[in-house]
């Protein structure tokens, strides 16, 4: 019986995905397996008996990932499950940015009380009418599962859409609309846009990426989104560019105590991946990744560990090992099995910066020799009989 524990409140939809041989555990100590949204698991004690971390969202920064693959815990993201969700939202940023919605409602409510409102909203209105999207160029930075979706989406509103993404994969660039016109430095997105979406994640490359040297290149009166992370804004220089007129309107959402309250800026209360679709898909998609490794040993859509996937075992046998990515260690595997007479009908060996993954199938059972002679192996991690 596998154990399951849930850091956070997974949708119901894909909890029934768990079979028979699932049960699921109030303590996190007795888990093989975790499911966590947002719960913060830096500072959590991992027990050697965890087999793997799914994250029902895009987003780790709450899961330590270097700790985990040093002690072979594979961690899994959802991307894409939440896309479109986060692209109506974005579309809806557009529109708030263009023209003065909150603005507008704001104004309403505060004059509900004035008899004479209908003849006051005509001479009030044009203070919040503002323009239209249609024709305005829209530079979409990150073209992953969301940024394919937002640009896609502008292109049929109309919008001229610069494209812009140095790693963009065959995948997503399949799903590219042929609209999109491909940026190749993300310089000419800050000179040439009117409004500016990120959707790339936060790594040190990415950190502050819209600062005061960025936002300098771009048009007077330059709209900018956030719907990625908070962080690659730099607040203080966004505000002053907001002070100046270089920035018109600012909308994230992701508020914080810098940020919120500021005029110009449109803060949401982070509602991107929030509905209720979202989460819906995102717990289905996170429970099935944990089903195929624990099941199959096969790994999909992790983030410390790579993509390696050979179906459903067909041998007597299958055994997986978490590893460091270092010369020779294959040979001292296959060294092992065949010392007693067992033969490796199948194997995959993937690796990922500084680790790596192997899958061995074999026509006889592993031993409990063989798993300690491998687990001996320096830079060896982990190792599972799976069948």
């Amino acid at each position: 019986m596998t154990k399951i524990h849930c850091l956070n409140p997974i949708a119901e939809v894909g909890m029934k995905n768990f079979g028979e041989g699932y049960e699921k555990v109030e303590n996190l100590a007795d888990a093989e397996a975790v499911l966590v949204r947002s719960a913060a698991m830096h500072d959590l004690e991992l027990s050697e008996q965890l087999l793997a971390i799914a994250r029902a969202g895009a987003g780790v920064n709450n899961i330590p990932l270097e700790k985990c693959a040093e002690k072979g815990i594979v961690v899994f993201n959802t991307p894409g499950a939440n896309a479109n969700g986060v692209k109506e939202l974005v579309i809806a940023g557009l529109l708030m940015a263009s023209r003065d919605l909150t603005g507008g409602y704001n104004w309403v409510k505060e004059n509900a009380g004035d008899p004479d409102i209908a003849k006051a909203v005509e001479k009030n209105k044009s203070k919040f009418a503002g323009g239209e999207i249609q024709g305005k160029k829209l530079g979409v930075i990150g073209l992953g599962a969301i940024g394919v979706l937002v640009a896609n989406a502008a292109a049929k509103l109309g919008m001229e859409v610069l494209g812009y993404d140095p790693y963009v994969s065959v995948d997503a660039a399949w799903k590219l609309s042929k609209d999109i016109k491909h940026i190749t430095n993300v310089e000419d997105i800050y000179r040439e846009a009117d409004y500016i979406t990120m959707h790339v994640p936060l790594l040190d490359s990415t950190k502050e990426m819209i600062c005061k040297k960025s936002m300098d290149m771009m048009k007077d009166g330059i709209k900018i989104l956030n719907f990625s992370r908070d962080a690659l804004v730099n607040d203080a220089d966004m505000k002053e560019a907001l002070a100046s007129g270089k920035v018109s309107v600012y909308v994230t959402d992701f508020p914080n105590a810098a940020i919120a309250g500021t005029d110009k800026v449109v803060t949401l209360p982070h509602l991107g991946a929030s509905t209720a679709e979202s989460e819906d898909n995102c717990a289905v998609m996170a429970v099935k990744e944990i089903v195929d490794y624990i099941e199959n040993g096969n790994i999909k859509n992790s983030v410390n560990y790579p993509a390696c996937d050979m179906g459903i075992c067909q041998n007597v046998a299958r055994v997986t090992i978490n590893h460091r990515n270092i010369p020779n260690i294959i040979s001292q595997f296959t060294s092992i099995i065949s010392s007693k007479g067992i033969n490796i009908s199948d194997m995959m060996n993937k690796s990922k910066g500084e680790y790596a993954y192997s899958i061995l199938d074999m026509n006889s059972a592993a031993t409990d020799e063989i798993v300690a002679a491998l687990e001996k192996i320096d830079g060896v991690l982990k190792v599972r009989v799976v069948k």
